[in-house]
């Protein structure tokens, strides 16, 4: 072991209960040390040379550290400054949008917020048909229009759902970034807040829920609009009839947020109250040797040692949450996925079937063409990301990068 110091990237310490969390807000690498090794890390930090720190060490804990073994550790995380790489020197400039995030979520901003929803829910009490439901889907009879203003229309909707996001992690003046991506069936996008590790807990829940607060400002907005532009008989005109479309995309939006299954924002938010680091797959795998211990099939028992303790606590009683989310998944598709398709082919099979090559054919052709289109888009996205995890190198430090749907 060398006498020198070691020369680190500048690290944050965020204690965690028993232990500390210690990682690199510019590559994303973090790791949980125990109390005692955050100690020695943060010495070290300081220019404490090598042996010092392990004499330190023995002193204040009344045992000996294999500090080679631990430098093995830091290099791994990334934390050793190597060769010629560079301190990071000065900070660097501040993050854009700061202002202005703080702005969206400041105290009158708040108000606004909960004007809007206040507004909307006192609307739909007095009239009940503001509510959202499926067959607002179809605000005129062309299949096409409706396909390409639900599809185009939920674009700004989408992103200003993620600005939500990105505005609430640059508050806080962490990186954020926008990025396309694919769950599943769904094509999504998702916020990448770089280094929320590197605050404290109870500073994580308003970026993992800005998104959510968003849509149930649009919600409301949306639900306002659409009353406040209703025909002198009463009845909705174009105008609140596509707002009310689109207000009930959103609603599907804030139902798909409980499939806990997934990474939703729902999920994170669970995962930082039970202070936990990978709650999802410890849950998962946690409910799934259940069964199969149940199933006598103890051959595809999988190793839980692999997580924290914290992880495999909370993660024995987090199954029900994940079957929350199935069930979710289920109602979603029962009350909406199912009600919308059957009017859709219901209405393109009463115009191919009329007899007629007239508009309303044409109209009902484009648009099962247009799904089509959608369906092989999702299949190759979905080949291609799963090409991509079977290629990718795992990596030997947990990431503090979370993406937000």
């Amino acid at each position: 072991m060398a006498d020198g110091g070691l020369l680190l990237h500048e690290l944050s310490f965020v204690p965690e209960g028993d232990d500390v969390v210690v990682g690199r807000l510019d590559t994303g690498s973090y790791a949980v040390f125990p109390a005692d090794g955050a100690e020695l890390l943060k010495r070290l930090a300081q220019g404490m040379p090598l042996s010092a720190a392990a004499d330190w060490y023995e002193s204040a804990f009344d045992e000996p550290v294999d500090l080679d073994d631990f430098v093995d550790t830091l290099r791994e995380l990334g934390f050793v400054r190597e060769g010629e790489e560079q301190p990071e020197g000065a900070p660097s400039r501040p993050v854009r949008l700061r202002r202005l995030g703080r702005a969206a979520f400041s105290p009158p901003a708040w108000a606004c917020y909960l004007a809007v929803v206040g507004g909307w829910a006192w609307a739909v009490a007095r009239h009940t048909d503001l509510a959202p439901h499926p067959s607002q889907i179809f605000f005129v009879h062309s299949l096409l229009v409706v396909q390409l203003v639900i599809t185009f229309g939920q674009v700004p909707l989408l992103l200003l759902h993620e600005g939500f996001h990105i505005l609430a992690g640059r508050r806080l003046g962490l990186p954020t970034r926008l990025r396309l991506s694919n769950r599943l069936t769904y094509i999504v996008a998702e916020t990448q807040i770089n280094g929320l590790l590197s605050v404290p807990r109870a500073k994580r829940y308003l970026p993992f829920l800005a998104g959510i607060v968003c849509d149930g400002v649009v919600l409301g907005a949306l639900g306002l609009v659409a009353d406040a532009t209703r025909n002198p008989d009463g009845s909705f005109s174009l105008t609140a009839r596509v707002c009310l479309a689109l207000a009930f995309t959103v609603m599907v939006r804030v139902l798909w947020q409980f499939q806990l299954y997934l990474r939703t924002d729902l999920y994170y938010v669970a995962a930082t109250a039970w202070n936990c680091y990978d709650l999802h797959d410890a849950g998962m795998v946690l409910l799934k040797n259940r069964m199969w211990r149940l199933l006598g099939r103890s051959h595809r028992v999988v190793d839980e040692e692999q997580w924290t303790p914290r992880d495999r606590r909370v993660g024995k009683f987090y199954g029900p949450f994940i079957v929350l989310g199935y069930a979710t998944l289920a109602g979603i598709t029962v009350f909406v996925s199912v009600p919308v398709t059957i009017q859709y082919f219901s209405i393109a099979r009463q115009a191919i079937s009329s007899g007629h090559v007239n508009v309303a054919f044409w109209d009902s052709v484009l648009s099962l063409c247009m799904n089509a289109a959608q369906v092989a888009a999702l299949v190759v996205l979905s080949r291609r990301k799963r090409r991509e995890k079977k290629l990718s190198t795992p990596q030997t430090s947990p990431s503090a990068e979370v993406e937000l749907a």
